[in-house]
């Protein structure tokens, strides 16, 4: 089983999982209002993508003889100035994420706890995966430089994407 110390971080980390949802659900309302629903619907997947990774964590916090409590949530940010800002916003908050789960990762190790560094490996891949896909977005955006052909196609581009099934 898993120490009362690393319990309680994969619990915060279950709690920041589902922020990491609210945060992309205020990112998505800020996109439909500039009617780009593509954009939207990028960020909506990622917060389907965000639950299902704290459900991945609640799951296995009660295989770990855990217990999950919710905590309260932060308000998030609800208005950005330009895509750009969303997507830089966006970037920042996976690195953060990162950080946390490699933090994750250290204690696991530093406890031998196997199960855990296992566990904890599919998100280090699935965080390289997640700053990547934020990056090549922010990087677009930045070269088109407000031009609207460039901003239409992309958007036309992101209403395609859908959940991927999560292993």
């Amino acid at each position: 089983m898993a120490s009362e110390k690393l319990l309680k971080e994969l619990n915060d980390q279950f709690n920041f999982e589902l922020l990491s949802g609210y945060y992309y659900m205020a990112m998505a309302a800020y996109c439909e209002s500039e009617d780009l629903s593509g954009f939207a619907n990028f960020f909506i997947v990622q917060a389907q993508e965000e639950y299902t990774h704290a459900m991945k964590f609640f799951d296995f916090i009660n295989d770990m003889g855990g217990r999950v409590t919710t905590q309260a949530m932060e308000e998030p940010k609800n208005d950005y100035d330009s895509l750009v800002e969303t997507f830089e916003v966006a970037l920042d908050h996976e690195k953060l994420v990162t950080s946390k789960i490699n933090k994750l990762m250290d204690l696991a190790r530093e406890e031998n706890n196997y199960p855990s560094i296992s566990f904890l490996q599919w998100f280090i891949d699935e965080q390289l995966e997640e700053e990547n896909s934020m990056e090549t977005i922010l990087i677009k955006l930045k070269r088109m430089d407000g031009n609207f052909q460039g901003i239409y196609m992309l958007d036309k581009e992101l209403a395609a994407r859908t959940l991927e099934p999560i292993e």
